[in-house]
């Protein structure tokens, strides 16, 4: 006697309704009718019905999935094949941007753990997250923004000052031996630029002499990070790209 629409629809998850349009529209017409005169689906009209059922899932239109059904050089095996990979695919698209919320999600979990008003007293007008989208679109799926954002998330108010202090301390010596004329791969230029990489390396990321040396490069195309260092010297940009790297050959 086969299947009653009510049965279908209960076994796909869909209307009744909607089994009633794609009758209508000849997209999927039932084998047989009862006694009755109602409809009544067979194994072959399951069939078809999951097949449809894929391809709407997938986005085609349903004139479109007539089309592909009624094709009469269609296999049903091919189908499946091709529905498989349309899936696979669907499936991967989506896992890539469960990654990506997941990823968004830990980034805003593990953010500086200052209220509002410690973030003002340690970094002034000086916001650590003023680039912070830009940060993650630029470096976000990296081991070293990772490994930088959960450091921050553990550090204190007395955390933020010490490092603060420290780079206040760095910044006024650097100066001063600008200040007097040191060269680039002078020892003196050296060792601060050591200290530089070493500073990073301590609070925020592993930073070797290659990644220091990506920095420096940026410190001096980026205006931002030039403005930054020429407020503290004029031409600090580039001397201390010129020093780190020469502290990288000194060490090489």
């Amino acid at each position: 006697m086969g299947y009653s629409v009510g049965q279908v629809a209960g076994f796909a998850g869909i209307t009744v309704r909607t089994l009633h349009h794609y009758d209508e529209i000849g997209l999927l017409s039932p084998s047989g009718r009862s006694r009755a005169g109602h409809r009544r689906y067979d194994d072959a009209d399951l069939d078809r019905l999951q097949r449809i059922l894929f391809y709407r899932e997938l986005g085609f239109p349903l004139d479109e999935v007539s089309v592909l059904l009624d094709d009469p050089d269609s296999d049903p095996k091919e189908h499946l094949r091709r529905q498989h990979a349309l899936l696979s695919d669907r499936i991967t698209r989506l896992q890539q941007m469960a990654e990506a919320v997941e990823r968004a999600m830990e980034a805003q979990k593990m953010g500086i753990n200052l209220t509002p008003e410690e973030r003002f007293e340690v970094f002034g007008e000086n916001d650590p997250e003023q680039y912070a989208e830009e940060a993650e679109r630029r470096w976000g799926g990296t081991e070293a923004y990772a490994e930088s954002q959960r450091r921050a998330a553990s550090y204190t108010k007395d955390d933020w000052k010490r490092m603060q202090d420290a780079y206040a301390d760095w910044n006024a010596r650097y100066a001063a031996l600008l200040a007097e004329g040191e060269p680039a791969d002078g020892e003196r230029a050296m060792d601060l630029a050591e200290e530089h990489r070493q500073h990073i390396d301590a609070w925020f990321y592993d930073c070797g002499y290659e990644m220091q040396q990506c920095l420096g490069e940026m410190y001096v195309a980026d205006e931002r990070f030039r403005a930054t260092y020429e407020a503290v010297h004029p031409g600090m940009a580039e001397h201390l790209r010129d020093a780190i790297l020469a502290n990288a050959l000194r060490k090489g």
